[in-house]
């Protein structure tokens, strides 16, 4: 490991500390040359799949695009660096869960929205509205409604049941 000071190779390991997690090992060392003490951070480099997107074009995956995704949905909201680089965790896991060698973008971008929609509803419907590229204002205000009739009933369990139970006894009714 290069000392990011003086550049110099020799350095020897101080302190090596396990993440919450466990997949990350953080270091101090020192350099043996300049005597200065910096951090370095260790994870296994793991196999993530390729990303085919919409036009059939194949792409390496970058983990660097779902953060900047989920910063700019949730920029000036209450949620936390720390909330968006579990979210990113948490979606790069699935992909590694998933096993395979390809997924789509859509994929991902699914993945994105469900995490948003539990993180922080604005965030949601901001990423929603570039992700879905609307056509006209009254796809967009579906989209809003279906996620207040969901937040109500999330909000309701009652309600939830009460509108379960309607839908199956008019069903019945047919």
């Amino acid at each position: 490991m290069k000392c990011p000071f003086c550049r110099d190779l020799d350095n020897k390991v101080i302190d090596s500390r396990l993440s919450k997690d466990g997949d990350i090992i953080r270091r101090r060392r020192e350099c043996l040359r300049c005597e200065r003490r910096f951090t370095t951070y260790e994870r296994v480099e793991e196999v993530l799949p390729m990303i085919v997107k919409k036009d059939g074009r194949r792409e390496v995956y970058e983990r660097l695009k779902i953060t900047s995704g989920l910063k700019k949905a949730c920029e000036k909201r209450p949620v936390s660096m720390e909330m968006i680089e579990q979210t990113a965790d948490r979606i790069e896991r699935m992909l590694q869960e998933r096993g395979e060698k390809e997924v789509t973008s859509s994929v991902i971008g699914e993945a994105i929205m469900k995490a948003l929609f539990d993180l922080d509803k604005v965030a949601y419907v901001r990423f929603a509205s570039v992700y879905r590229s609307f056509e006209d204002v009254n796809e967009f205000m579906r989209e809003l409604k279906d996620l207040l009739q969901s937040s109500r009933e999330a909000d309701d369990p009652k309600r939830a049941s009460r509108g379960k139970n309607k839908g199956k006894s008019s069903a019945r009714n047919a």
